[in-house]
């Protein structure tokens, strides 16, 4: 599999879940601005959509969406505990967490990073993140990993998109469980051999 990503974005979500879940995985990394990847491919013509994740599967078959894409590496290697059995009430709750990452909090960033969103629509972004952070906040209070004691995808990507309030000076020391689920993902070994492979954190010495 390959993976087009570009540093920190979303993409970094599926970058994990490959790399928790002990598969092979190929990166190249994509400008967004001038959609050409690191090899000089035309990144439109491979994703017409135009922005990361795009992952191509071994067929050269290539899909997209974070909360696709996760659910699809996971499968790849159930052994891993990313994801629960399909069908189960389980694999649903983890979709319902999907769903709430991708529409309320992964979007709720957009108007943040567009430097021609008016302030006062920036803060009516941040107050509505700040509801959705006091929501998480509660949950982590009791349990480790969002769906209980086992990480999943759901926490890959919870972990990517919250990642961004420390990019756009969010202060996020108000609530301490979701700070503390960071730290505590940010430790795993192979998220953060993800985080070197982008070039978001030094190789250790």
């Amino acid at each position: 599999m390959k993976l087009y990503y570009a540093p920190g974005a979303c993409s970094l979500a599926v970058h994990i879940t490959a790399y928790e879940a002990g598969l092979p995985l190929t990166i190249e990394k994509v400008d967004l601005a001038t959609r050409k990847t690191e090899t000089g491919a035309d990144f439109a013509a491979l994703n017409p959509k135009g922005y990361v994740p795009a992952l191509k599967l071994d067929d050269g078959a290539v899909m997209t969406e974070v909360a696709a894409l996760v659910q699809l590496v996971a499968d790849k290697n159930p052994s891993a505990k990313l994801a629960p059995a399909n069908g189960t009430m389980e694999r649903y709750r983890l979709q319902e967490w999907l769903a709430f990452i991708s529409s309320e909090v992964h979007k709720g960033f957009s108007p943040l990073w567009n430097p021609a969103t008016p302030e006062e629509s920036k803060q009516a972004a941040k107050d509505r993140l700040a509801i959705r952070f006091a929501y998480l906040d509660k949950i982590l209070a009791a349990q480790p990993f969002l769906t209980g004691s086992q990480f999943t995808v759901a926490d890959a990507y919870l972990f990517t998109v919250v990642n961004w309030a420390g990019y756009l000076n969010i202060d996020i020391s108000g609530y301490p469980n979701l700070k503390a689920f960071l730290d505590r993902v940010s430790a795993r070994p192979k998220v953060r051999e993800a985080l070197v492979a982008e070039g978001l954190l030094q190789a250790a010495a």
